[in-house]
């Protein structure tokens, strides 16, 4: 059984577009919704996403920064189950246009028509804290994370 690194896992997230983000909403229930991770896929401990700012998924991060995300690999071509990840991650909400572009793709559009000028759009960053991983045999767990600015 191997341990994966940090750039291991970047590539198997290279394939993989969607993420169930888990926020805790009121009552302390827990809700998750799929988010598209923008195409950034040379990850680093930190994830994307965008919403719109009146969403639930800003307003349970504005009272709870604490959530976590979920991302299941294709299949291999045997037919064996992709990779699983589980992160842990302390999200900030960013409402720079700079940073906007920075990480913005043009598929996007579907769900923000304007683009980076879409009224209301707000970036959210997961900073990880803590990435568990199975991949067939291997099992693992990170918590040592070069953060980018």
């Amino acid at each position: 059984m191997a341990d994966l690194t940090l750039q291991d896992i970047s590539k198997k997230m290279a394939e993989i577009d969607f993420a169930m983000l888990s926020t805790r909403s009121e009552g302390g229930l827990f809700a998750a919704r799929p988010m598209s991770n923008n195409g950034n896929v040379e990850y680093d401990g930190d994830s994307f996403f965008f919403a719109y700012n009146d969403t639930r998924t800003v307003g349970d991060i504005s009272k709870d920064k604490n959530v976590g995300l979920t991302f299941t690999g294709p299949k291999s071509l045997l037919g064996k189950p992709g990779i699983f990840i589980a992160i842990e991650g302390l999200a900030e909400l960013i409402r720079d246009k700079a940073q906007f572009k920075a990480h913005w793709n043009k598929d996007l559009e579907i769900w923000f028509p304007q683009g980076v000028d879409t009224p209301g759009l707000t970036l959210i960053k997961v900073h990880a804290t803590r990435l568990h991983y199975w991949d067939g045999q291997d099992e693992g767990e990170i918590t040592s994370f070069g953060h980018s600015a």
